[in-house]
């Protein structure tokens, strides 16, 4: 059969997804802060974006209605977005899988990490106020950098140059903690010196502010506090020489070792307690993020939820509509085209913000209709749940939901809540009631060992007989599991360290 080559005309169907589209979507994994920095560049980018300085929330807020929505016998108050996209938001994971665009790793060209805002404030000499309110922590001197508080020293305490060369890479050599992270035969490999004397720049320098740095283990920064203290005797160099059978809670040993008093071991072992094992930290400073709720729900008077979306989260954005017409009045036809594409361009993310805040809203009150009991009687009625509940109720993709509980927060009467929080695995009920939710049991294996008397240590076993008499089908391993993760001791360490403290008593 001889081959020949010929033209074949065949029909199919595919979804084809629109650049913009691809934006919106991953506009609902952006969090709050990152979707902020977003719009920062659309305003930099498109002349017909601005800002809405209104100060009565955002276009989002203005277009707000309410609408009454029931959970069991309870009124839940909602305040549904309006504006619907041509085009839906939620899209299949397997289209996704297959569009690179849409991968995790596109999300990187959506916040850029340089985007940095200022705003400068005024104040009056005279001693009032002029604009804004100032900025008094501009004010406040800037406590040292643990660095610059060592070189301080350095300076004052060591004045051969050579030596202060050595002290200087030495304090290069810190690590986060405060402990030093090279050994002192490579240190002197690297300066081209002996090691006696690196180890005797070392010693001046473990007698700096704050004791305990430079050490080289947990022991040495512990003995170099304990000396700064005048406290390091025969018997608190045992102690330290055993932390291992102090960990264990091994009290007569320690007593037998150190030669001294149950008493005494007491007061010793308060001192340790006492001492900073990483005594660098104290000069961090990690600024703390306060988490601002993307939802909020409060108590309704006559009895219900009310949930909405949280102004301060909704992007403030208008298209100015007037400054497009004046240009395509009397601009040029490059100048109407390009505004043309700008003004698509601002009405789009218009549209993609509004039916943002709506998936939003959506998930955030079905999570409330499934979690209702959560909410009255706290974490042990959280019920199992897992993304494909909510997908099918509010009749939109698993990755979808996924995506919309990334980074999003809920204010709760219970708290502040990611929405990720209220999905969780479910374990299986003996009684053939409804299964129980991991984190639920996870509390209560808390409370059982949080009420263990000190002659009735509960083990492993136990623990789940009891969670077996309460309708909980659970495995040994699992609480083993969940204890390891709510870091609790086993029952023989339980049990040595309240004997310990009964002894104590």
């Amino acid at each position: 059969m001889a081959l020949s080559p010929r033209l074949d005309l065949r029909q199919s169907q595919s979804l084809v997804i629109t650049p913009q589209l691809q934006q919106a979507i991953k506009l609902l994994q952006l969090s709050s802060v990152e979707l902020d920095a977003y719009i920062a560049q659309e305003l930099d980018a498109n002349p017909l974006l601005e800002v809405d300085d209104s100060g009565d929330g955002s276009a989002l807020a203005e277009s707000a209605g309410n609408s009454d929505e029931r959970v069991g016998d309870e009124a839940v108050l909602v305040d549904a977005v309006d504006g619907q996209d041509e085009r839906p938001l939620d899209i299949a994971q397997d289209v996704v899988d297959n569009d690179p665009a849409l991968s995790d790793d596109g999300l990187d060209a959506l916040a850029p990490a340089d985007t940095v805002g200022a705003m400068a404030d005024t104040w009056s000499g005279a001693g009032g106020f002029e604009g804004a309110a100032p900025d008094f922590d501009r004010n406040v001197a800037e406590a040292p950098d643990l660095r610059s508080h060592l070189l301080q020293q350095l300076n004052l305490s060591i004045h051969t140059p050579a030596e202060r060369f050595i002290g200087l890479f030495l304090i290069d050599q810190l690590d986060e903690s405060g402990y030093l992270a090279i050994d002192l035969e490579e240190a002197a490999e690297h300066l081209g010196t002996d090691a006696a004397t690196v180890l005797g720049v070392l010693k001046q320098l473990q007698r700096f502010d704050p004791p305990g740095l430079f050490a080289r283990d947990l022991r040495e920064c512990l003995r170099l506090q304990l000396e700064d203290r005048n406290r390091y005797d025969p018997a608190m160099a045992a102690l330290i020489d055993r932390l291992d059978l102090l960990a264990a809670r091994d009290m007569r040993k320690l007593r037998d070792i150190c030669g001294v008093s149950a008493e005494d071991l007491r007061d010793m072992v308060a001192e340790i307690r006492a001492l900073d094992p990483k005594p660098a930290l104290k000069f961090e400073r990690a600024i703390e993020q306060t988490v601002v709720p993307d939802v909020i729900m409060t108590v309704q008077q006559g009895g219900g939820w009310r949930i909405e979306l949280n102004p301060q989260c909704l992007p403030r954005v208008l298209v100015n509509h007037g400054y497009y017409a004046e240009v395509c009045r009397n601009g040029s036809k490059a100048d109407k085209s390009f505004m043309s594409d700008r003004l698509q361009t601002a009405n789009w993310l218009v549209k993609a913000l509004n039916q943002r805040a709506e998936t939003i809203l959506k998930v955030a009150i079905e999570l409330v209709k499934q979690q209702t009991a959560f909410f009255h009687h706290g974490i042990s009625h959280l019920r199992p749940l897992v993304l494909r509940d909510v997908a099918e109720a509010i009749e939109m993709h698993e990755s979808t939901v996924s995506r919309v509980t990334t980074n999003k927060y809920i204010a709760t009467p219970r708290g502040v809540f990611e929405l990720k929080y209220f999905f969780t695995q479910g374990l299986p009920s003996s009684s053939g009631a409804e299964a129980h939710s991991a984190a639920s049991v996870r509390h209560r294996i808390k409370v059982l060992i949080d009420g263990e008397p000190p002659t009735g240590i509960l083990s492993d076993d136990r623990i789940v007989e009891l969670l077996h008499g309460e309708g909980i089908e659970v495995a040994r391993r699992t609480v083993a599991k969940y204890r390891d993760a709510l870091n609790i001791p086993s029952s023989a360490r339980r049990r040595r360290e309240k004997m310990a403290e009964h002894q104590g008593h």
